[in-house]
Protein backbone atom coordinates (compact mmCIF):
# COMPACT_ATOMS: atom_id res chain seq x y z
CA UNK A 1 0.00 0.00 0.00
CA UNK A 2 1.08 3.37 -0.82
CA UNK A 3 1.50 6.73 1.31
CA UNK A 4 -1.05 8.61 -1.26
CA UNK A 5 -3.90 5.36 -1.17
CA UNK A 6 -4.01 6.41 2.57
CA UNK A 7 -3.84 9.99 2.08
CA UNK A 8 -6.35 9.56 -0.75
CA UNK A 9 -8.73 7.90 1.84
CA UNK A 10 -8.58 10.82 4.63
CA UNK A 11 -9.07 13.32 2.00
CA UNK A 12 -12.35 11.41 1.04
CA UNK A 13 -13.41 12.01 4.56
CA UNK A 14 -12.00 15.52 5.38
CA UNK A 15 -11.34 17.00 1.99
CA UNK A 16 -7.82 19.37 1.84
CA UNK A 17 -10.56 21.82 0.09
CA UNK A 18 -12.00 22.50 3.63
CA UNK A 19 -9.30 23.44 5.71
CA UNK A 20 -8.82 27.04 6.57
CA UNK A 21 -6.89 29.69 4.76
CA UNK A 22 -3.97 29.60 8.07
CA UNK A 23 -3.77 26.01 7.86
CA UNK A 24 -1.24 23.98 6.63
CA UNK A 25 -3.07 20.11 5.92
CA UNK A 26 -1.83 17.65 3.92
CA UNK A 27 1.65 15.98 3.29
CA UNK A 28 4.51 17.46 5.46
CA UNK A 29 7.44 15.22 4.58
CA UNK A 30 8.26 12.43 2.32
CA UNK A 31 6.68 10.64 -0.69
CA UNK A 32 3.33 10.24 -1.58
CA UNK A 33 3.88 7.41 -4.01
CA UNK A 34 6.22 5.51 -1.15
CA UNK A 35 5.40 2.14 0.09
CA UNK A 36 4.09 1.59 3.51
CA UNK A 37 5.56 -0.71 6.50
CA UNK A 38 3.09 0.42 9.34
CA UNK A 39 1.27 3.64 10.20
CA UNK A 40 1.47 5.54 13.58
CA UNK A 41 -1.28 7.55 14.57
CA UNK A 42 -1.11 10.79 17.11
CA UNK A 43 -2.47 14.24 17.49
CA UNK A 44 0.99 16.21 17.08
CA UNK A 45 4.53 14.99 15.92
CA UNK A 46 7.10 15.44 18.22
CA UNK A 47 10.47 13.72 18.43
CA UNK A 48 9.27 10.60 20.93
CA UNK A 49 6.77 9.97 17.93
CA UNK A 50 9.01 9.66 15.47
CA UNK A 51 11.47 7.27 17.70
CA UNK A 52 8.25 5.61 18.42
CA UNK A 53 7.62 5.23 14.47
CA UNK A 54 10.80 4.07 14.42
CA UNK A 55 10.80 1.56 17.15
CA UNK A 56 7.33 -0.27 15.92
CA UNK A 57 8.55 -0.39 12.14
CA UNK A 58 5.70 2.90 11.12
CA UNK A 59 7.14 4.72 7.80
CA UNK A 60 4.10 6.79 8.01
CA UNK A 61 2.82 8.87 10.85
CA UNK A 62 -0.80 10.48 10.31
CA UNK A 63 -1.36 13.46 12.72
CA UNK A 64 -4.23 15.69 13.58
CA UNK A 65 -1.82 18.74 14.15
CA UNK A 66 0.61 19.85 11.23
CA UNK A 67 4.47 19.63 12.16
CA UNK A 68 4.87 22.55 9.64
CA UNK A 69 2.40 25.25 10.34
CA UNK A 70 3.94 28.45 9.97
CA UNK A 71 7.10 27.10 7.34
CA UNK A 72 10.69 26.91 9.05
CA UNK A 73 12.92 29.28 7.13
CA UNK A 74 15.95 27.01 7.49
CA UNK A 75 16.61 22.53 8.60
CA UNK A 76 19.51 22.90 11.01
CA UNK A 77 17.64 21.17 14.16
CA UNK A 78 17.03 24.43 16.80
CA UNK A 79 14.33 23.36 17.54
CA UNK A 80 12.05 20.33 17.48
CA UNK A 81 10.19 20.85 14.80
CA UNK A 82 13.31 21.47 12.61
CA UNK A 83 14.48 17.95 14.64
CA UNK A 84 11.50 16.29 13.74
CA UNK A 85 11.66 16.82 9.73
CA UNK A 86 15.74 15.74 10.28
CA UNK A 87 14.82 12.18 11.91
CA UNK A 88 12.10 11.66 9.10
CA UNK A 89 14.00 12.25 6.60
CA UNK A 90 16.70 10.32 7.73
CA UNK A 91 14.91 7.55 8.46
CA UNK A 92 12.35 7.58 4.94
CA UNK A 93 9.29 8.45 7.54
CA UNK A 94 6.27 10.10 5.72
CA UNK A 95 4.24 12.74 7.66
CA UNK A 96 0.69 13.66 6.46
CA UNK A 97 -2.00 15.92 9.14
CA UNK A 98 -5.63 16.62 8.69
CA UNK A 99 -6.42 19.63 10.56
CA UNK A 100 -9.21 21.83 10.19
CA UNK A 101 -10.18 20.10 7.22
CA UNK A 102 -10.87 17.16 10.16
CA UNK A 103 -12.29 19.59 11.84
CA UNK A 104 -14.98 21.39 9.68
CA UNK A 105 -15.76 17.38 7.87
CA UNK A 106 -19.07 15.81 8.69
CA UNK A 107 -18.10 12.88 11.80
CA UNK A 108 -14.94 15.20 12.08
CA UNK A 109 -13.11 16.40 15.54
CA UNK A 110 -16.18 17.95 17.52
CA UNK A 111 -18.99 15.07 15.90
CA UNK A 112 -16.50 12.56 17.81
CA UNK A 113 -16.54 14.60 21.23
CA UNK A 114 -20.30 14.53 20.87
CA UNK A 115 -20.38 11.17 20.10
CA UNK A 116 -18.44 10.51 23.89
CA UNK A 117 -20.99 12.42 25.89
CA UNK A 118 -24.11 11.34 23.89
CA UNK A 119 -25.84 13.55 22.08
CA UNK A 120 -28.04 13.31 19.30
CA UNK A 121 -29.71 15.34 16.78
CA UNK A 122 -26.93 17.27 16.16
CA UNK A 123 -25.47 19.79 13.80
CA UNK A 124 -22.52 22.14 13.04
CA UNK A 125 -21.90 25.19 15.49
CA UNK A 126 -20.85 27.75 12.97
CA UNK A 127 -22.43 26.11 9.96
CA UNK A 128 -21.09 26.77 6.29
CA UNK A 129 -21.69 25.51 2.70
CA UNK A 130 -19.27 23.37 0.85
CA UNK A 131 -20.45 22.36 -2.86
CA UNK A 132 -23.93 22.13 -1.76
CA UNK A 133 -23.02 20.20 1.60
CA UNK A 134 -23.23 21.69 4.96
CA UNK A 135 -20.08 21.68 7.18
CA UNK A 136 -18.38 23.55 9.76
CA UNK A 137 -17.06 24.09 12.94
CA UNK A 138 -18.05 22.83 16.25
CA UNK A 139 -21.51 20.97 16.98
CA UNK A 140 -24.55 21.74 19.20
CA UNK A 141 -26.46 18.80 20.02
CA UNK A 142 -29.15 17.81 23.10
CA UNK A 143 -28.37 15.02 25.32
CA UNK A 144 -30.94 11.92 25.68
CA UNK A 145 -32.34 13.24 29.16
CA UNK A 146 -31.81 16.51 31.15
CA UNK A 147 -28.97 16.11 33.81
CA UNK A 148 -27.39 18.21 36.29
CA UNK A 149 -25.11 20.92 35.46
CA UNK A 150 -22.71 19.97 38.08
CA UNK A 151 -22.93 15.85 37.47
CA UNK A 152 -22.47 16.56 33.46
CA UNK A 153 -19.03 18.70 34.02
CA UNK A 154 -18.00 15.59 35.99
CA UNK A 155 -18.79 13.47 33.60
CA UNK A 156 -17.25 15.04 31.35
CA UNK A 157 -14.05 15.25 33.51
CA UNK A 158 -14.03 11.81 33.20
CA UNK A 159 -14.88 11.09 29.70
CA UNK A 160 -12.29 13.60 28.86
CA UNK A 161 -9.28 12.99 31.21
CA UNK A 162 -9.69 16.26 32.23
CA UNK A 163 -6.63 17.03 34.85
CA UNK A 164 -7.97 20.53 35.23
CA UNK A 165 -11.61 22.09 34.17
CA UNK A 166 -12.63 25.11 34.47
CA UNK A 167 -15.88 26.87 34.11
CA UNK A 168 -18.55 29.83 35.10
CA UNK A 169 -19.94 29.88 38.07
CA UNK A 170 -23.32 26.97 37.91
CA UNK A 171 -26.53 28.26 39.51
CA UNK A 172 -28.33 26.20 41.99
CA UNK A 173 -30.17 23.49 40.56
CA UNK A 174 -28.68 24.13 37.13
CA UNK A 175 -29.73 21.66 34.32
CA UNK A 176 -28.07 20.85 31.13
CA UNK A 177 -30.01 19.73 28.34
CA UNK A 178 -28.82 21.32 25.16
CA UNK A 179 -25.01 21.63 24.53
CA UNK A 180 -22.58 23.50 22.52
CA UNK A 181 -18.66 22.61 22.14
CA UNK A 182 -16.06 22.34 19.99
CA UNK A 183 -12.66 20.53 20.08
CA UNK A 184 -9.37 23.19 20.23
CA UNK A 185 -9.21 26.74 20.83
CA UNK A 186 -12.64 28.19 19.75
CA UNK A 187 -14.17 30.79 22.22
CA UNK A 188 -14.65 32.60 18.92
CA UNK A 189 -17.86 31.03 18.93
CA UNK A 190 -19.37 31.34 22.01
CA UNK A 191 -22.22 33.98 20.60
CA UNK A 192 -23.85 31.15 18.53
CA UNK A 193 -23.38 28.85 21.45
CA UNK A 194 -26.05 31.30 23.35
CA UNK A 195 -27.60 32.24 19.71
CA UNK A 196 -28.22 28.17 19.55
CA UNK A 197 -29.90 28.54 23.03
CA UNK A 198 -27.22 26.01 24.60
CA UNK A 199 -27.34 25.77 28.29
CA UNK A 200 -23.26 24.50 28.42
CA UNK A 201 -20.71 25.59 25.65
CA UNK A 202 -17.08 23.32 25.99
CA UNK A 203 -14.22 23.86 24.50
CA UNK A 204 -10.84 24.92 25.37
CA UNK A 205 -7.90 28.42 26.09
CA UNK A 206 -10.56 29.88 26.90
CA UNK A 207 -8.76 33.56 28.48
CA UNK A 208 -10.01 34.83 31.54
CA UNK A 209 -11.88 37.92 30.68
CA UNK A 210 -13.56 35.99 28.42
CA UNK A 211 -15.48 33.88 31.19
CA UNK A 212 -17.23 37.42 31.89
CA UNK A 213 -18.59 37.77 28.61
CA UNK A 214 -20.87 34.88 29.61
CA UNK A 215 -23.41 36.97 31.70
CA UNK A 216 -24.78 33.83 33.10
CA UNK A 217 -26.25 33.53 29.70
CA UNK A 218 -24.93 29.98 29.64
CA UNK A 219 -22.61 28.04 31.19
CA UNK A 220 -18.82 28.18 29.80
CA UNK A 221 -16.14 25.30 30.26
CA UNK A 222 -12.82 25.21 29.62
CA UNK A 223 -12.02 21.27 28.94
CA UNK A 224 -8.14 21.35 27.22
CA UNK A 225 -7.15 21.39 23.77
CA UNK A 226 -5.40 18.36 23.17
CA UNK A 227 -8.03 16.83 25.79
CA UNK A 228 -11.28 17.35 23.20
CA UNK A 229 -9.25 16.80 20.75
CA UNK A 230 -7.47 13.63 21.43
CA UNK A 231 -10.74 11.13 19.96
CA UNK A 232 -9.62 12.46 16.51
CA UNK A 233 -6.92 9.39 16.45
CA UNK A 234 -10.22 7.18 16.59
CA UNK A 235 -11.33 8.59 13.42
CA UNK A 236 -7.77 8.24 11.14
CA UNK A 237 -8.03 4.69 12.81
CA UNK A 238 -11.31 3.94 11.65
CA UNK A 239 -10.66 5.70 8.16
CA UNK A 240 -7.61 3.68 7.39
CA UNK A 241 -8.79 0.25 9.13
CA UNK A 242 -11.27 -0.01 6.29
CA UNK A 243 -9.03 0.08 3.39
CA UNK A 244 -7.12 -3.08 4.83
CA UNK A 245 -8.17 -4.42 8.18
CA UNK A 246 -5.41 -6.37 8.57
CA UNK A 247 -2.97 -3.63 7.55
CA UNK A 248 -0.97 -2.35 10.77
CA UNK A 249 -2.07 0.87 12.18
CA UNK A 250 -1.48 2.14 15.60
CA UNK A 251 -2.36 4.91 17.97
CA UNK A 252 0.95 6.50 19.25
CA UNK A 253 1.63 5.71 22.79
CA UNK A 254 4.11 8.49 23.34
CA UNK A 255 2.67 11.62 25.50
CA UNK A 256 2.07 14.17 23.10
CA UNK A 257 0.35 16.96 25.29
CA UNK A 258 2.64 19.60 26.61
CA UNK A 259 0.58 20.52 29.59
CA UNK A 260 1.12 19.21 33.13
CA UNK A 261 -1.53 19.93 36.37
CA UNK A 262 -0.55 19.75 39.51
Amino acid sequence: MKVNEITSAIEAYAPLAYQESYDNCGMQVGDPKQDVSGVLITLDVTEAVIDEAIQKGCNLIISHHPLIFKGPKRICGNNYIERCIIKAIKHDIAIYSSHTCMDKTTGGVSAKMAEKIGLTDIRPLDEEKHDDKIIGLGIIGTLPREEDALAFLKRVKETFEVGSLRHTHLKEGAKVKKVALCGGSASEFLGKAIAGKADIYLTADIKYHQFFDVEDHIILADIGHFESEQFTKEIFYEIISKINPKFAVHISESKTNPINYL
